[in-house]
């Protein structure tokens, strides 16, 4: 299935017109001609399914012929982790993330932290076109970067809050730890890893700390890790 993708569309949209871009793709690359049926989601959990009723490269125009709504997953996973010195590697993660299934995202500013401005409108094409690709209905949320402490300032209810990092303490495996059909909160350092103070810090908040097993990980490889635990013991 093809997918495209409007935040715009709800239950009382009848037409809808695709810009210049998406039309040029549609008609030109696609091939899509009048009477051909495209799938459309909010990125809200609803898919439309629209008519083609204009095809050209400059404007494609659809009526909407039905609406599917899909309920969100029975668990719920945020993970706030630390910008990489290298761009790519922040985004490959958010790309993978997203395919494997994450619910939000908080960039966190740590005490080693290399990188420390990102690129939200980039970021949020990523996650758009892996959401696309992979067929899903919900787009994850991208919440602006943050110090790791401020956003330990907040509070998260309902929620199991989960550090992993590095320093010789007993830790349990997050798969162990973690419990199906829940919500989840974990944090994941930068490169250096997150400091003895912010570790100390994090536990104080209730984080517990956790291992993604025996080898020590990238922060993007420790982000997949991490999601790809969370979705298969909720398989």
């Amino acid at each position: 299935m093809q997918l495209f993708y409007s935040p715009e569309l709800s239950s009382s949209t009848l037409k809808y017109t695709f810009n210049r871009e998406e039309s040029k793709h549609i008609a030109k690359v696609l091939r899509k001609k009048e009477g051909d049926k495209l799938y459309i989601t909010n990125g809200k959990g609803s898919l439309f399914i629209a008519e083609l009723t204009l095809a050209t490269q400059s404007v494609c125009q659809t009526i909407i012929l039905e609406q599917k709504d899909y309920p969100r997953k029975d668990y719920y996973l945020h993970l706030a982790v630390a910008p990489t010195k290298m761009n790519d590697r922040y985004e490959w993660f958010l790309e993978k993330a997203t395919e494997i299934g994450i619910d939000e995202i908080t960039p966190i500013i740590c005490d080693h932290s290399e990188r420390k401005v990102i690129k939200p409108e980039r970021f949020q094409r990523i996650l758009q076109s892996a959401m696309k690709q992979s067929v899903q209905y919900y787009m994850p949320i991208l919440n602006p970067a943050t110090t790791l402490k401020e956003f330990m300032k907040q509070s998260y209810k309902e929620t199991t809050t989960y550090i992993a990092h590095c320093d010789q303490q007993h830790k349990e495996l997050l798969k162990n730890a973690a419990a199906p059909k829940s919500n989840i909160l974990l944090l994941i350092g930068p490169e250096g890893d997150f400091s003895t103070k912010e570790i100390t810090a994090a536990i104080k908040k209730k984080y517990i700390p956790v291992s993604l097993g025996t080898t020590r990980l990238r922060t993007e490889t420790a982000a997949i890790v991490a999601a790809h635990s969370i979705s298969f013991i909720n398989q």
